[in-house]
Order: C-alpha cells, then structure tokens, then sequence
C-alpha cells in the first residue's frame, strides 16, 4: 500500500526522528560514489507550479544519489498548464513513475493529486503546508544538539504554511512553540485543531516578539510577503513592522540558540544581515539539509 508525504500530521514522532537520522546518515556520506544506490532504476516526477531554487535542485541532486532519475515538469511543458485535470495527470504519471513530488499554490490540488495516484506522492509546498522544509530545519536543530521533544521555538512573523508545519511538528513531537504575529496573520485555524487533537506540545500565539523570543532554542522567521502575495506587500510591511529578528530580540533567547530561516531572506525586513551572517544562523546549514532530509524522504516512501 502506498503511503503519501502531505503534511507532518502524516509521521509519527518515530518516523520524524527516523528520517532525521536517515538525512545524517545520508549528510555524512556526502554523495560518495561508494554510497548505497537504493532507489538505482526508479523515476521521480517533480510537478513545480511554483518557482524554485531549493526544492528543485535539493529533490533532484538527491534522487540521483539515490540512484534514481528526477524528471523537471512545468505548466510550461506538460498539459498540467492547459488544463487537465489533476487527477488524468496523476494517473498517467503512475503509469510512468514511482514518486511524484509536487510543488504548487492551494492544498487540495495535492490532496487530489495524492487521491488518483497508485504510487507515492510528496508535497513540495503548497500555500498551507510545508513539511519537508520543517524536517529539514528539525534536522538542523537535532545537528547543533538540541533536544527536539524539549525545545523551545520562536517564529517570528507571518502564520504561513512554513508556521502551520511548524505547529505540526510542535504537537507530533511534543515541543513549546510561540509564534509571535500581528492579529490578521495567525496560522491556519483548521492546521492549529487538527493538530491539537493530538494532545501534545504547547503552541502559543502572542503578539509582542519579545515575548516569543525569551528564552527560545530557535529562532525563526520567513518572509512577510510570500508568492502570490505580492499585491498586499505594502500593507504587510506595515503589519509586520517590529516583528524583525535583530540582535536585540537574539538576546533574549538562550545563549545557545541558533537563528534559521527557509530562505529566500529580504534583510533588513523579517531578519537584519548582523543575524543572517552572525554566528548563531544556521541558516545555510538548514538549507544544505534539504538535500540529505528528502533523501531520507524518497529512500522511506519510494518502494525499493
């Protein structure tokens, strides 16, 4: 039976903390010719919607040290951008493939997609979720020894899909999560319930940053204005004023703590360039993560 990677409410807290091992493990061969070739004659179709710099090389670099082949699919290039319906695509590709990762603007388009297809789909981002960047980041904070079912995390912004996969990740794993944001921008209401029910972790919404950041493990942020939104960047910039992570905020956390952020950064808006460069980011490392992380994704949910 086929198992499909949609949210992080898909994994239980032993799968989360077995594909961070996977993706150490898979980091420190660091693409070795004498690696293991798991997924060698399996085929990835990668659907992007959206445009991508980490996502597409990430899920492609790591296909192939798997063995395996990734196919690049645009609207562009394929009938997806002339109207076919989801489900047609998604069963013709099951003909073709073995994995289809996706990455696109509203959810349900993946939860169709996932619903005609007979083999694995993996969610590449869409405008609610983003789990395999919050495995990645997961990774990175396991990397600098930090316990992840007793942390505390400070998301500093807007309560997008980045922040929904994060109050997942809280209540699946059991950790403290505040999230500081202005009124108008908390995460998904239906993302916070689902998770809720899991009985597990704290998630907080607070409005002052300061209050967020105290005492925090990690810090993070995203971009105010996210693809798709580009019509409402000057009301957000004015929503957000005051909700940048800067090293007065940095000191609030604990000494210890490291700053990360999903990258594409605006500096000087969410994150100053001090922080992004400092020593506390680990924002490079976390990005490098995505590499090894989805490699643990595709070796886990493609058959071999």
């Amino acid at each position: 039976m086929k198992t499909d990677l949609l949210r992080i409410l898909d994994l239980s807290d032993r799968e989360i903390l077995s594909l961070i091992r996977s993706g150490m493990t898979w980091k420190r061969r660091g693409g070795s010719p004498k690696a293991p070739r798991p997924l060698a004659g399996k085929s990835l179709a990668m659907i992007f919607q959206k445009a991508s710099t980490r996502t597409r090389v990430s899920f492609e670099v790591a296909m192939t040290r798997l063995g395996g082949h990734a196919l690049f699919l645009s609207p562009q290039d394929t009938q997806i951008g002339r109207g076919e319906p989801i489900r047609d695509t998604a069963r013709v590709l099951s003909r073709y493939v073995d994995a289809v990762m996706i990455r696109t603007f509203g959810h349900e388009t993946v939860v169709e997609l996932a619903a005609a297809a007979t083999v694995p789909v993996i969610n590449g981002l869409t405008d609610i979720h983003h789990p395999c960047q919050i495995l990645a980041d997961l990774m990175t904070a396991a990397e600098r020894g930090i316990d992840l079912r007793k942390m505390r995390v400070a998301f500093i912004g807007d309560g997008n899909n980045v922040a929904n996969s994060w109050v997942e990740a809280a209540h699946v794993l059991g950790f403290d999560l505040r999230i500081a944001c202005p009124k108008g921008y908390e995460p998904d209401p239906t993302v916070r319930r689902d998770a809720g029910k899991t009985g597990r972790g704290e998630v907080r919404i607070v409005r002052d940053p300061t209050e967020a950041a105290r005492g925090a493990a990690v810090l993070y942020t995203d971009v105010w204005t996210s693809m798709g939104q580009e019509a409402e960047a000057r009301k957000r910039l004015a929503a957000f004023k005051g909700y940048c992570i800067d090293e007065a905020l940095l000191r609030l956390a604990d000494p210890g703590a490291i700053v990360m952020h999903c990258l594409p950064a605006h500096r000087g808006e969410e994150i100053t360039e001090a922080v992004l460069e400092g020593p506390h980011s680990a924002i490079f490392d976390e990005a490098e993560n995505r590499l090894h992380v989805q490699a643990a994704v595709l070796e886990k949910f493609i058959k071999h």
